[in-house]
């Protein structure tokens, strides 16, 4: 195996201090959770109070003011745990990120502290019942009144910490005929009138993550409440294009360790189990099979870092996340399947934890943007376009 040079110790520190972390509030109630249908609130308090959100955000609006690394860490580490329902990469670096770069001085201090201690968890809300990677065609609106205010239409669906959420970054349109650059970024918390959850979605997998419907009824909301102030109405799809670069990133860091960990439990798995007087081990197609795999994971891995360090200098752009997010996704799939099929009938137990990884891989090729629009992306940047 390449050694990996992208931590220094004091992330590899922070990479022992999360583990514990996992063992003592996470590991024991994961699967309790997965019945449910969400996490409970109290995981969220915890890690807040052990310095495990907004580590990145500036040490001003409550963060540990460190760099990236450290939360590709805990991406890495929950992946390799499988434990799904925990949605910190999102509100980490996804909601705080979009109010650090584009949110006003008023905004940032109003926000920042609150995701940082989790006494808020925040949600990005962009895919529509009639739309999903295509951003331009969404339908949500906010049209904007005689006193600076907006009124807010519409709904969204698989929102990812959306029954949790107290913060929502909501996508909607301030000027339906510009197409995507009429589109506005507003901060929409819980409990402002006609903001309505709908119930949680029950999925293939992902089980214990809180995804929902929201929905806008008329939802006045203040101009201050928009992203940035009144200098980034229609702005919104510039912002959204810079940070997708590094959505799209996390996505695949996941979908690497989650690989790693599926081959992991199979080669174990696999030493264990007997069939004909022998362990499935020694056997040459389960050989192969291992080898096989492990070798395409060492591939993605380094890829995977070197994207990682592009991004620690600003430098990640749209076509390389795109490449990473739809091969480590697609090799995520085909590592799942083929870990299941050597752990034979067991490997569709849900007890089992390669059968819950099966299920929540599913989902890795579709959002973000599905892996055929990062097919798009990439071949657009070569110059090839589509009649």
């Amino acid at each position: 195996m390449i050694p990996r040079t992208l931590f220094s110790t004091e992330h590899e520190s922070f990479r022992d201090s999360f583990k514990r972390f996992m063992e003592k509030e996470i590991a024991p109630f994961h699967e309790a959770w997965e019945e449910q249908g969400y996490v409970d609130r109290e995981v969220w308090r915890k890690a807040g109070e052990n310095g495990f959100l907004c580590m990145s955000m500036p040490e001003a609006y409550g963060g540990a003011g460190v760099d990236k690394l450290y939360s590709v860490v805990q991406m890495e580490e929950l992946g390799l745990a499988g434990f799904t329902g925990i949605g910190y990469g999102l509100h980490n670096e996804i909601v705080a990120p979009y109010l650090l770069h584009y949110g006003t001085e008023a905004q940032k201090q109003t926000y920042l502290p609150k995701l940082a201690t989790g006494e808020m968890i925040g949600a990005i809300a962009m895919s529509e019942p009639a739309t999903g990677s295509d951003l331009q065609g969404i339908k949500t609106s906010a049209t904007k009144q005689p006193d600076g205010s907006y009124v807010l239409r519409g709904s969204k669906t698989f929102i990812t910490n959306g029954w949790h959420a107290d913060l929502v970054i909501v996508v909607a349109k301030t000027d339906p005929d510009a197409g995507a650059k009429g589109t506005s970024l507003f901060l929409i918390e819980r409990g402002m009138p006609g903001f309505e959850k709908g119930k949680r979605l029950k999925k293939l997998g992902l089980k214990a993550q809180d995804t929902a419907e929201l929905f806008f009824d008329n939802v006045k909301v203040p101009a201050t409440q928009l992203l940035g102030g009144g200098n980034y109405e229609s702005k919104g799809f510039i912002c959204l294009m810079e940070q997708l670069p590094w959505e799209r990133l996390q996505i695949a860091i996941s979908a690497v360790a989650a690989s790693q960990a599926a081959i992991d439990w199979t080669l174990k798995y696999t030493q264990d189990r007997k069939v004909f007087g022998q362990a499935v081990a020694n056997y040459q197609n389960t050989r192969y099979k291992l080898a096989e795999m492990q070798t395409e994971v060492q591939i993605a891995q380094v890829f995977i870092d070197k994207c990682c360090e592009l991004v620690s200098v600003g430098q990640l752009n749209t076509q390389t996340a795109s490449m990473a997010k739809y091969w480590c996704t697609d090799l995520q799939c085909k590592v799942m399947d083929e870990c299941v099929q050597l752990h034979g009938g067991y490997g569709y137990m849900w007890e089992y934890p390669i059968t819950r990884a099966f299920a929540d891989a599913r989902v890795q090729r579709i959002y973000g943007g599905t892996n055929e629009i990062m097919k798009e992306v990439i071949s657009r940047s070569m110059g090839l376009t589509g009649k």
